[in-house]
């Protein structure tokens, strides 16, 4: 029975996992899916999924081919006209969703297949080394809080059996001292690498609610994919007009100012949080959004300087989203795709709209940096 039913479960997941991938663009491109996200978990609303299965009538009720009738007669009940309700019948289908808890690590492996997405190979890889418990077995002493509860039950089961103390019309299953199990462990040195996500954001009055927005989705399946990758992943939060500071998540997507744009601004800041933190142990990817509007041509020429001279040479990606906007010129993905858009390191990518997003992050992440 316990063998069937998770058979039955393992069929299940992948039926939804089946689903997730079938509606993986919609979900990209909204929002709401991040309001559902938990620590390890996001809800992800599908529709209601029916899994086929038999189900036996009353004995005594005949079958089908049974009982009264010749060929050719219609079945009980199946006139149309024999309905009694008063109600007028309504258009389309009805809403049925059905919420499903995925796991970020999960969820990133659909992402990596529906992109086909390379896994992405760490630099640095054995320089920080971290030790991990590994649970390697069950003994009958050991700390309460490590107690396992379905071997301490099957050992007390077994022995009621064993004794004949056990009633099937009573299930009461009691453990002893003797009956209960206990995890065992060892300890595991495990090489891990870090990385870090620099997040940078123009803020200035031509970027609106609505290109916040798409940069917050975007960064959010970004930090899913990375995070399935790294185990040590830092965030770090840059917004610039002329000129840059750091700030918190909340902040990153909410504040607005409204004087002009300096671009290099927010490059100077990066380049200080990469020489003064992340060293060579370090996988750094600094992400960029901004409406392509800067300062002047000879800021952008600053910005090349500071990408080929300080930035490329040391981070594994480098990604510049443009996001449409009706107040910006859009010149700066051109003047970057002119001086660093052969680089391996760097992905460049222009975001319409929402629809946009998924087209963007497979044009950021598809390089494997």
């Amino acid at each position: 029975m316990s063998l069937k039913i998770k058979q039955d479960q393992a069929r299940f997941r992948d039926i939804v996992r089946g689903r997730i991938k079938s509606n993986l663009k919609k979900y990209v491109q909204k929002g709401e899916l991040i309001g559902k996200q938990g620590k390890d978990v996001v809800t992800i609303p599908i529709p209601s999924i029916e899994v086929p299965r038999f189900r036996f009538g009353e004995k005594q009720q005949g079958g089908v081919g049974q009982g009264e009738g010749e060929p050719g007669d219609p079945l009980s009940g199946s006139d149309p006209q024999e309905g009694q309700g008063g109600g007028k019948a309504g258009e389309g289908e009805g809403q049925h969703l059905l919420e499903v808890d995925v796991s970020l690590d999960e969820l990133a492996d659909i992402l990596g297949e529906e992109l086909a997405l390379p896994r992405i190979q760490p630099k640095g890889k054995d320089r920080i080394v971290a030790t991990r418990f590994k649970y390697t077995g069950v003994a009958p002493q050991g700390p309460e809080s490590l107690r396992h509860f379905k071997r301490t039950y099957k050992q007390a089961l077994r022995r009621q059996i064993a004794s004949g103390q056990y009633n099937y019309l009573r299930p009461v299953i009691v453990p002893t001292r003797e009956d209960r199990r206990y995890r065992t462990w060892k300890e595991v040195a495990q090489p891990e690498t870090n990385a870090v996500v620099i997040y940078m954001m123009d803020v200035s009055g031509s970027m609106g609610d609505e290109q916040k927005e798409i940069v917050r989705i975007e960064s959010f399946w970004i930090d899913t994919w990375l995070r399935r990758h790294y185990k040590g992943l830092e965030t770090r939060y840059v917004v610039h007009d002329a000129v840059a500071r750091e700030v918190d998540r909340e902040t990153f997507f909410h504040t607005r100012e409204s004087g002009g744009t300096m671009i290099s601004s927010a490059y100077k800041l990066c380049r200080e949080l990469v020489q003064e933190k992340y060293g060579s142990g370090w996988n750094v990817y600094p992400f960029h959004f901004s409406d392509g509007d800067n300062w002047s041509a000879d800021d952008t020429r600053l910005c090349v300087e500071i990408l080929k001279n300080d930035l490329l040479p040391v981070v594994n990606l480098f990604a510049y989203g443009q996001v449409e906007s009706p107040y910006g010129s859009g010149q700066f993905v051109k003047d970057l795709r002119e001086a660093v858009g052969k680089e391996e390191n760097v992905a460049l990518s222009e975001i319409p709209d929402k629809d946009g997003i998924y087209a963007s992050i497979q044009q950021f992440l598809g390089k494997g940096k």
